[in-house]
């Protein structure tokens, strides 16, 4: 991993790169979305401040965990003078994000625990399926693989 000195206090963004394991295009589609900014040099090209490799950081855990862009981008914005997330910031988000990923892991391990129902018959009725049809909506009123428009029906 390149060392950056000291007394630069502004990256590129392949040193971004680098030194985050970003991809460029990740570092730009993160600009994109304002998760990150950065500066134009006079030859148009991005300069990062070096606090943005802490911030590239808190969004990529983040997104390891399952945490939308658009709920990180959120987080970031709360900060004081968009600063950078430091650890405090990190556990007081982290255990606002606690429950939206127990209910995610929830729906997931419903999932995979009826997968196996699925394979077994292979049908997905709309009538019996709990993978198509979890909470059978529709039982009650059609039949079938898949639901279709019902004629005279409002």
């Amino acid at each position: 991993m390149p060392q950056i000195p000291e007394k630069i206090h502004e990256l590129t963004v392949g040193q971004l790169s680098a030194r985050s394991g970003a991809a460029v295009s990740a570092l730009h589609f993160y600009e994109s979305k304002g998760l990150i900014s950065s500066r134009r040099t006079s030859g148009n090209q991005r300069r990062y401040p070096r606090d943005t490799l802490r911030r590239v950081a808190f969004v990529r855990a983040a997104q390891r965990v399952g945490i939308p862009l658009a709920t990180i981008r959120e987080a970031l914005s709360e900060l004081p003078q968009e600063r950078t997330p430091n650890r405090e910031d990190w556990a007081r988000l982290s255990e606002a994000w606690r429950a939206e990923l127990d209910e995610r892991i929830r729906q997931l391990n419903r999932l995979r625990d009826h997968l196996t129902d699925c394979i077994g018959c292979g049908c997905l009725s709309l009538s019996s399926c709990v993978l198509s049809n979890p909470d059978d909506a529709f039982g009650e009123r059609r039949a079938g693989s898949r639901l279709l428009p019902e004629r005279g029906r409002p």
